[in-house]
């Protein structure tokens, strides 16, 4: 029985272990960021596909990316628009951030602020965790706790009994990558993105 009280995950992912939680996309799989070889090693992921990181806020992922004045306004301009919400930003990974994130291009980072008020609860406690989706690479985002149980017997899952929690709508969150001057959308998803002109350098 690996289904734990929020409480329990809490410390557990603060311990290092894998655990995996509701979010408004699809349901993650997630760990602390220096112990993020341990998602790809059970997902079997190719080291090529980098995570992302999942905070409670905005403020706690600015210190993991680096970027000019400029670029750091327009950044919070489109987290301020569409955060918290299915929208990963790929951005230029400052020193703070673990190697094991990303190990074959360390020098950039997807982050993320669930709109989910668990994942968010989580969050708030953990700080920033890495985060994919929980399956195995290659296969559809599981969506039930029945199937991630069954996947990966060795991830702690919460239990859900949340009131008023809304599940998750199933499609990954859209990745939008800032190439220095402006966006360049890397996979269509949750999130229409309105890229206009004013989200440039």
């Amino acid at each position: 029985m690996t289904q734990v009280s929020l409480e329990n995950l809490i410390v557990g992912a603060r311990a290092g272990l894998l655990v995996s939680f509701p979010t408004d996309t699809v349901p993650a799989l997630a760990a602390i960021p220096e112990k993020a070889a341990l998602i790809f090693a059970a997902k079997q992921r190719s080291q090529d596909k980098p995570l992302i990181l999942m905070a409670a806020s905005a403020e706690d992922l600015w210190p993991y990316v680096k970027g000019s004045e400029n670029e750091y306004k327009v950044w919070q301009e489109l987290a301020d628009k569409y955060w918290p919400g299915g929208l990963t930003l790929v951005l230029p990974a400052s020193e703070r951030l673990p190697k094991v994130m990303n190990p074959i291009d360390p020098t950039t980072i997807g982050i993320r602020v669930p709109n989910s008020a668990i994942a968010q609860t989580i969050l708030a406690q953990t700080g920033p965790l890495a985060t994919t989706s929980a399956n195995f690479s290659g296969q559809p985002p599981l969506q039930t706790i029945a199937e991630i149980e069954t996947q990966f017997p060795q991830v702690l899952i919460v239990t859900t009994e949340y009131q008023g929690e809304i599940p998750g709508m199933g499609i990954p969150s859209t990745v939008a990558k800032w190439t220095g001057i402006n966006w360049q959308i890397l996979r269509q998803g949750a999130i229409e993105l309105d890229l206009s002109s004013d989200n440039q350098v």
